[in-house]
């Protein structure tokens, strides 16, 4: 019997479920004359959280051809490349990513090739775009002129009855896995999960994807409420900000901008108790999970 009849039999009983490599795909769909943008899956490997403090060490770009309504097309050649940090690289992060102090000597990423492979794209997506675009603005100044998006927190990925935002996790449980906690792997996961259809909604994950994306938000300021009020600010969503990032010394929330005066209803009512000015900021997929909100 050849691995194929084995893995069908086996599924078959019920009982199984079998795993299948990750294979670096080409090509997700046919072309058919629809309209194609560019996108880049990017993905950082650093010395650290704070990107105040750490330092890439490596970086992969994986540009893609998508439509609008979410299918993926060509996927061309990755992008990759090592960097040595100034400081040896802490015994946890060789531990997570396997990647030792030996592998990255001498190694420097080449500005004019990360704008070569970035410029042309209309979208950045990355899993956990919070933490990449941070590090990726402050080293290239190209990707603050882009469009981003996040794979983790764009796609409905708890309403798809999924309990974990993990790549390996998600990985998993679309039926594959691969060698992850390097950055080139782990783009090449992404996309492949950008392609699959969600098991609830039966749309694209990626179709899901871009449609939070291009939805404005709305951050809203609580600032200046009582301390007293903190535990129901909290139960409604906002989170502390200590001000020590430039922005606000507040409780915020970011909403829908369709529900922004419903939010601001609730601030005035139950919170100030009266009308007062509260600072909102609109905020786009242009500045999404940057410093700059």
């Amino acid at each position: 019997m050849s691995h194929e009849e084995i893995i069908k039999t086996l599924e078959e009983t019920g009982d199984f479920r079998v795993l299948r490599r990750l294979k670096a795909p080409n090509q997700y769909h046919q072309p058919d004359g629809t309209s194609t943008k560019l996108a880049i899956l990017l993905d950082l490997e650093t010395t650290g959280l704070d990107a105040d403090k750490g330092e890439i060490i490596e970086i992969a770009m994986v540009p893609f051809t998508y439509s609008n309504d979410g299918r993926i097309f060509e996927v061309h050649e990755a992008y990759n490349e090592l960097q040595e940090p100034s400081q040896a690289i802490p015994t946890i992060i060789t531990q997570i990513t396997g990647i030792t102090d030996e592998m990255v000597k001498d190694h420097t990423i080449k500005a004019e090739k990360v704008l070569e492979v970035a410029e042309p794209a209309a979208l950045i997506i990355a899993h956990n775009a919070a933490f990449d675009r941070k590090f990726a603005e402050k080293a290239f100044e190209v990707f603050s002129t882009k469009a981003w998006a996040c794979s983790m927190t764009d796609v409905p990925w708890q309403e798809e009855q999924y309990e974990s935002l993990k790549l390996e996790y998600l990985a998993m449980r679309n039926g594959f896995f691969y060698d992850g906690h390097r950055a080139t792997a782990d783009c090449y996961a992404a996309i492949e999960l950008l392609a699959q259809t969600l098991p609830n909604s039966g749309v694209l994950a990626l179709a899901a994807l871009l449609e939070n994306a291009r939805r404005p938000t709305c951050r809203v300021w609580a600032e200046g409420s009582s301390f007293d009020f903190k535990d129901i600010l909290k139960a409604r969503g906002y989170r502390w900000n200590d001000g020590n990032d430039g922005q606000l010394r507040s409780w915020y929330r970011d909403v829908p901008e369709d529900i922004l005066d419903e939010e601001l209803s609730f601030l005035h009512k139950d919170i100030f108790q009266r009308e007062v000015d509260v600072p909102v900021v609109k905020i786009t997929a242009f500045d999404r999970f940057s410093d700059r909100v």
